[in-house]
């Protein structure tokens, strides 16, 4: 359904997509900054189960606008300690699987609470 353009970037630096087209006509869905909060207001100081419980929030919208992991067109990632980025990626990696959506992470200052370590915006498309 999505179709990725590769320029040969991406390939240099991680598992995404350099680029994902969205087909006309399809239904897309906006997933705001999600932190790795439950969604009863529990949040472990554990970066890693911190990061776990954002991508199962981000499964969860999708599942509710019934969609998939594969309907993923693009993820912002947001993390607040770079000693983190490697266990993100393992996160990242269990969440995705082999899908490559487009992707840009950064490490920021803060988030809007001092005990979130990350937040994640995602785009998704279904025809």
């Amino acid at each position: 359904m999505n179709i990725a353009h590769e320029i040969g970037v991406a390939r240099q630096i991680g598992k995404y997509s350099d680029a994902v087209e969205v087909p006309a006509g399809a239904r897309l869905l906006f997933v705001s900054g999600t932190p790795g909060m439950g969604p009863n207001g529990e949040l472990s100081a554990n970066f890693e189960e911190q990061a776990e419980q954002a991508w199962r929030n981000i499964t969860a919208a999708l599942e509710k606008a019934g969609m998939k992991i594969e309907n993923l067109v693009k993820i912002v990632q947001h993390l607040v300690r770079k000693e983190d980025l490697a266990a993100y990626r393992a996160v990242r990696e269990r969440a995705l699987g082999g899908h490559r959506p487009a992707s840009m992470l950064s490490v920021v200052v803060a988030l809007p609470r001092p005990d979130l370590l990350i937040e994640i915006e995602a785009y998704a498309a279904a025809s």
